[in-house]
């Protein structure tokens, strides 16, 4: 793939074009309501340091949770922001997020803070913040998946390190672009060697007795623990 083909797949997805419509009118706002040129400053300081937390701990402790899947009501979100990803970890269709769960998620965090920070001009600061560095981790993301050599060394070890999460072992390398929190939690690897192969990479540990005891997401997938063809029945525990 060469560098245009990936930026074109990039920017005709339809969550990115809504993204940049989004920061576009984030801006405006942010402009329209004003504030103290400090207090705009801090407050887009403020949304790059505490994003790359927010999204370690996401990542981790909700994609990679083992709570989504045991409710019919959440199954199918679990099954589409994180399971289908790990599935097939190229395939476009699930590669960026959903924006039903992006956006509340983005605007959830930056908003607070900018408030906090300088009242409604701060929080729309802090929103277009938000929302340019998912479209940078969308990017980034991208080029981590598809069939893309980067040039650039940061990008080559971002995607060595994402990719080995995805093929070695799901148990660390949480982050995407940023894999400081990886290191202070100590779930950062950079050598396959440093971490055990892990037999769940490609399930997320969703098999065997799981399947059964919550079918929600396998009878979605139309699967089952041994890669069958599930029968459609309902819990009775």
């Amino acid at each position: 793939m060469t560098l245009r083909e990936l930026v074109w797949a990039y920017v005709t997805y339809p969550a990115i074009q809504a993204y940049a419509l989004l920061t576009l009118v984030s801006a405006g706002l942010a402009a329209y309501w004003g504030g103290q040129p400090l207090a705009m400053a801090a407050a887009v300081a403020a949304t790059l340091l505490v994003y790359p937390v927010v999204w370690y701990v996401l990542h981790r402790f909700v994609l990679h949770g083992r709570l989504l899947y045991r409710f019919p009501q959440t199954a199918a979100l679990w099954k589409r922001i994180h399971f289908d990803h790990h599935r097939d970890p190229n395939d476009l269709g699930v590669l960026f997020g959903s924006l039903y769960t992006t956006l509340p998620t983005i605007l959830a965090v930056t908003i607070p803070i900018g408030w906090l920070i300088g009242g409604p001009g701060a929080a729309a600061a802090a929103a277009a913040t938000g929302i340019v560095t998912t479209c940078f981790y969308e990017f980034c993301h991208c080029i981590q998946h598809l069939p893309f050599t980067p040039k650039l060394a940061f990008l080559r070890r971002i995607k060595r390190h994402h990719l080995a999460h995805h093929f070695h072992s799901e148990q660390g390398n949480f982050g995407i672009t940023n894999f400081f929190w990886d290191r202070v939690f100590n779930t950062f690897y950079a050598d396959a060697k440093q971490m055990p192969r892990s037999a769940t990479v490609f399930n997320l540990g969703y098999t065997g007795p799981e399947t059964q005891r919550f079918p929600w997401v396998a009878e979605l997938s139309g699967l089952a623990a041994d890669g069958s063809q599930v029968q459609r029945h309902r819990r009775d525990d």
